[in-house]
């Protein structure tokens, strides 16, 4: 190995954590904000939290598993829950959705 590849193996070595920042947050295997109700779960310990917490994190793995990242499993579902109205739109500007594929 040359010098010159030893320089560029420690300056990798030296920023190998700059790769790892865009990546999502891991907790327990799910990602960090679908884990949310954990720290409720925490503080109020109750068979109905645990509940919810598990079918929180059972929904929101299968959506990762469909291939919906946390962000966009809840536009979908907002979008689910508002359907095609969009109240908040005057006439002029309300348009409807279009679907391309």
């Amino acid at each position: 190995m040359s010098a010159s590849e030893q320089i560029d193996n420690i300056q990798e070595k030296m920023n190998w954590h700059w790769r790892n920042t865009m990546r999502t947050m891991r907790f327990l295997g799910f990602d960090a904000r679908a884990a949310m109700p954990l720290p409720l779960l925490l503080v109020y310990a109750r068979l109905s939290t645990l509940i919810l917490t598990i079918v929180f994190l059972v929904a929101f793995w299968y959506l990762e598993k469909k291939g919906l990242t946390f962000p966009a499993a809840l536009r979908s579902i907002r979008a689910w829950v508002v359907g095609k109205e969009r109240p908040g739109w005057i006439s002029v500007q309300n348009k409807k959705f279009i679907d391309y594929g």
